[in-house]
């Protein structure tokens, strides 16, 4: 099974968990924060390529039709080489561009 080694290494970045546990002192933390601001980039994206792909709908059952829409193809190849939300929002963490706050009950217990 070949593997597309381009791919597979943009996707991986090692990160030093004392860098990421910085920002909010607890490594969870941290991770929790991340992983909503993926979900909300990777909802953001999802919306976005399908509106884009929505311009292509047919309301004709022609395969043909479907298999050779080459725009519609390019559209999602490039979304596919965009970099993974959770390397983005990995990313604005560690960069201080995400603004996060913890719930007072949580502070108060």
């Amino acid at each position: 099974m070949a593997v597309n080694k381009t791919n597979s290494q943009a996707s991986i970045i090692t990160r030093d968990n004392a860098q990421l546990a910085k920002p909010t002192g607890n490594i969870y933390e941290s991770v929790v924060i991340v992983g909503k601001r993926a979900r909300q980039l990777s909802a953001e994206m999802k919306e976005e390529l399908s509106n884009k792909l929505a311009e292509f709908a047919s309301t004709v059952d022609n395969l043909e039709e479907i298999f050779e829409n080459r725009e519609q193809i390019e559209i999602s190849k490039f979304y596919e080489k965009m970099p993974k939300p959770t390397i983005v929002a990995t990313d604005e963490f560690l960069e201080g561009k995400l603004y996060f706050r913890r719930n007072e009950e949580e502070e108060t217990a």
